[in-house]
């Protein structure tokens, strides 16, 4: 058994495709297919329905997919350890949350070049649970997501909550008189949120459900200022970061709505595997400038 043979495993549990495979290892799909070959003769064991197109893992298949991957993360983490003073190069893979996106993604990029000139930032955005779950298979280095504060992590993945993010019932300018209103007299209104999978949505139905009602969505739609704008215009009520409703040209169309029984609020959270590797400095890097953006959001609103 070779560590070359348990990387070409993984590779190709973890890739679209037998020549994608390849092409991230550098090799040729003939290659690749001898070293897959020589690891399932060494193990005793089918890893592959070869009846499948792209190729699927076995169910044994998966069981030792999960014990290679943590032997690859174990090596890597080792090379970390005898190459810490070599200059970073190659991809970062990260997943942001769309929100975490537009409050800190552009200065945590800037931070990141610096640290590291040679090292490339691949990014792709989504929810948080989708995002979770590609760390957790290898698809991403790592993952800057909005998760509850108490939210359990998967045993294979590590974290730290970068901080708090206050969230703001916003009306058009004059749809509610100003004074503290329940979630159920919102209600009237309507809302305008995120498709379903967004944790804003979730929280909110959440909450509503717990008083015996259920949402009534007048409009999904993705993007704040898309919400902001359709808010202003009084299609709904909205649900949104305070720091981006601040930063928005509709802000003066809108108002904040008190709501006595609903404080909404949620958590940043940087996401890797427990065995980053090399990546760790890296990693460290893009979770200090966030928290730093994050904490500067929340004291420009203080003020």
């Amino acid at each position: 058994m070779k560590l070359d043979e348990i990387e070409a495993f993984v590779a190709v549990v973890q890739s679209p495709s037998l020549s994608h495979a390849a092409e991230s290892l550098q090799l040729t799909q003939p290659a690749v297919t001898r070293r897959i070959q020589n690891f399932e003769e060494t193990l005793g064991v089918e890893l592959f329905d070869r009846n499948t197109r792209p190729l699927k893992a076995t169910p044994m298949g998966r069981v030792v997919y999960e014990q290679c991957r943590a032997i690859v993360r174990e090596v890597d983490a080792l090379l970390h350890l005898v190459t810490d003073d070599a200059s970073l190069a190659g991809v970062l893979r990260i997943g942001v949350a769309q929100t975490v996106a537009d409050v800190a993604l552009p200065g945590a990029l800037q931070a990141l070049r610096k640290a590291h000139p040679d090292l490339h930032a691949r990014v792709s955005t989504g929810w948080g649970g989708p995002l979770l779950q590609k760390v957790g298979d290898g698809e991403l280095d790592a993952a800057a997501v909005l998760l509850p504060a108490n939210r359990a992590l998967p045993d294979a993945l590590a974290g730290a909550s970068l901080g708090t993010l206050k969230l703001a019932v916003v009306a058009r300018k004059g749809a509610l008189k100003k004074r503290p209103h329940t979630l159920a007299e919102c209600q009237s209104l309507g809302w305008v949120l995120n498709p379903d999978g967004c944790g804003f949505r979730a929280g909110l139905q959440h909450a509503l459900a717990g008083q015996g009602h259920t949402l009534k969505l007048n409009l999904e739609t993705l993007g704040t200022e898309l919400q902001l704008g359709l808010v202003a215009d009084g299609v709904g009520l909205g649900l949104v970061p305070l720091p981006l409703l601040q930063a928005s040209p509709h802000a003066a169309r809108l108002d904040v709505v008190q709501v006595s029984d609903f404080r909404p609020e949620i958590t940043v959270w940087i996401v890797h595997p427990r065995a980053p590797g090399r990546m760790q400095t890296a990693i460290s890097v893009l979770a200090d400038s966030v928290a730093q953006q994050f904490d500067a959001a929340r004291l420009a609103r203080a003020a």
